[in-house]
């Protein structure tokens, strides 16, 4: 369960500190960084995690899912080239943090989450509701995205395809953009789809990172 938490000096130091961790990688995107300086990624996981939780690294949250290594999240993120005012699609809600990133750029976000109890708990629990009314929460299969809401300026997949998605490039605006890390095995290549306005597709391959899977269906 997310509980609220107090976001001390302490933890705005080490959320600043971690900032400048991930642009000395190569992140160098003022807005993506600015976003991530601004969120407290603690309330997003249990209080266990409260002293470790600024390190760069993933950790575990419910249904055998991760929330992602900062670094990746702004890799991600930059890859995306968000800017404000976009419909994002956001495939894989998981702890809602990285919905959030977006959100906080002023995207507006609708994000699918295929297992119940936590699209369920999303609902109960995210402690940012009332600040992030741009974010639109959906249970569902991934793979076969928001048709009633298309299309999208840009799509985040924020799990191990085995595929491109068919019908998330339907969904995909011309000129709008898909970043995926595809392949299913252990380790994935980050990818940029850039759909043109013929309906052709430009395929860009970036760094290895390693995702849980992005399954098909929906986990009751």
């Amino acid at each position: 369960m997310i509980r609220k938490q107090e976001d001390t000096y302490r933890h705005k130091g080490l959320r600043a500190k971690l900032i400048e961790e991930i642009k000395g990688k190569g992140i160098s995107d003022d807005h993506v960084l600015k976003a991530m300086e601004s969120i407290p990624r603690h309330f997003f996981l249990d209080p266990a995690f409260d002293k470790i939780a600024y390190e760069d690294r993933a950790f575990p949250i419910e249904e055998g899912q991760t929330i992602s290594q900062p670094y990746t999240v702004a890799y991600q993120t930059q890859l995306l080239q968000v800017n404000r005012l976009e419909k994002v699609l956001e495939i894989g809600t998981g702890s809602v943090y990285q919905a959030t990133v977006l959100a906080e750029m002023g995207a507006q976000v609708f994000t699918i989450e295929r297992q119940r109890k936590l699209y369920d708990k999303n609902q109960l629990h995210y402690p940012f509701k009332s600040k992030y009314r741009n974010i639109k929460f959906f249970y569902g299969d991934g793979f076969a995205g928001l048709p009633t809401f298309a299309p999208f300026d840009k799509i985040l997949i924020t799990a191990a395809a085995p595929y491109i998605p068919e019908k998330l490039i339907e969904q995909l605006k011309p000129g709008g953009i898909m970043v995926l890390p595809l392949d299913e095995d252990d380790v994935q290549t980050m990818t940029r789809i850039t759909k043109l306005s013929d309906g052709s597709l430009v395929t860009e391959s970036f760094h290895a990172f390693s995702f849980v899977p992005m399954l098909k269906g929906k986990e009751g």
